[in-house]
């Protein structure tokens, strides 16, 4: 096993989320604020602010809410898993990258990431898998193997957020609810395992 397998090799995580209380993660990150309206209510833990976005006018916001909640390494598995539920509607250009994040998830690294990035970086378009891509590159240690600083907590998730919204647009308007059920199925399932 070379080095950088032995950086990111991961044993099943103890934490699947970052903050416990949604009110401490709007605060840590700001950004979430801009672009989730609804705002949890003091002392109410994870799993209930995500139902009760769930069940708001804009159920999207769930999404976005555990694209920010969850590890940054933890929610590129959910975002993947979520683009994997709607394979039929990536393009085939698609397929390397969803393959590349497959083999990262199964056997982390810090190269293999870094090659994630540089391939989503210089893609032509920012299709759900280059952003989903993105979010990777950006979700452990540096996006480079040059760069010594570590990406700003924001962007992992904003990036996964993208991805996974862009991908749920190009359903049919009739399935997009079905699709939207099973991510907050997954993402349910996150918020229990903490």
């Amino acid at each position: 096993m070379d080095a950088s397998a032995e950086d990111e090799k991961t044993k099943p995580p103890r934490r699947m989320l970052r903050e416990a209380a949604p009110s401490a993660l709007f605060a840590e990150i700001p950004q979430l604020a801009e672009l989730v309206k609804l705002r949890p209510r003091e002392a109410e833990e994870g799993l209930a602010f995500l139902h009760r976005l769930r069940a708001s006018t804009t159920p999207e916001e769930a999404v976005t809410f555990t694209a920010f909640a969850a590890l940054p390494s933890v929610a590129a598995g959910w975002g993947y898993e979520c683009l994997r539920l709607m394979a039929d509607h990536l393009q085939p250009q698609e397929r390397p990258a969803m393959q590349q994040i497959a083999a990262w998830l199964a056997q982390p690294s810090t190269r293999q990431r870094h090659e994630i990035m540089r391939t989503a970086l210089w893609a032509p378009t920012r299709s759900p898998s280059v952003l989903l891509a993105l979010a990777v590159g950006w979700s452990t240690g540096t996006p480079a193997p040059n760069d010594p600083e570590r990406s700003a907590p924001h962007k992992a998730p904003v990036a996964l957020n993208s991805a996974v919204l862009s991908c749920l647009a190009r359903a049919d308007l009739s399935r997009r609810s079905f699709y939207l059920a099973r991510f907050l199925d997954m993402a349910d399932a996150l918020f229990r395992a903490y």
